[in-house]
């Protein structure tokens, strides 16, 4: 017998951003994490694009890169447009705006990916 797994993903991808940096009613309950407990949202963003849960708590040792690199990493992920000093002017102008918009960016990009997978057996 053989097994044969066919597995395919389809990626909603975009050249822009799904919201605007300051498109907080887009969705509320991100802004309300920012607000009560932003390390918490941070730390959740970072953990939901795959890095360590931790790594934004070392903004404060290195000047905000470790925003910018998370920044350029989404961007990357998902085709938006975008260069490294757009990332960095953003994240220095309107840090906690930028982390909202990335936090609102993998939940919305999560929800656009399927997966499906099949499986066959063969005699």
């Amino acid at each position: 017998m053989a097994l044969q797994v066919t597995t395919t993903s389809t990626v909603c991808s975009s050249s822009a951003w799904t919201t605007g940096m300051c498109d907080c009613c887009a969705d509320c309950g991100t802004c309300c994490c920012a607000l009560w407990c932003f390390p918490c949202m941070q730390c959740q963003t970072a953990s939901q694009h795959g890095w360590c849960f931790c790594m934004p708590l070392l903004d404060a040792c290195t000047c905000l890169a470790v925003s910018c690199c998370l920044r350029g990493s989404i961007r990357e992920r998902h085709g938006i447009n975008g260069s490294c000093c757009d990332d960095c002017l953003s994240v220095w102008c309107c840090y906690p705006c930028v982390w909202c918009q990335m936090s609102r960016e993998l939940k919305n990009r999560g929800h656009a990916t399927t997966v499906v997978t099949q499986q066959v057996m063969r005699a």
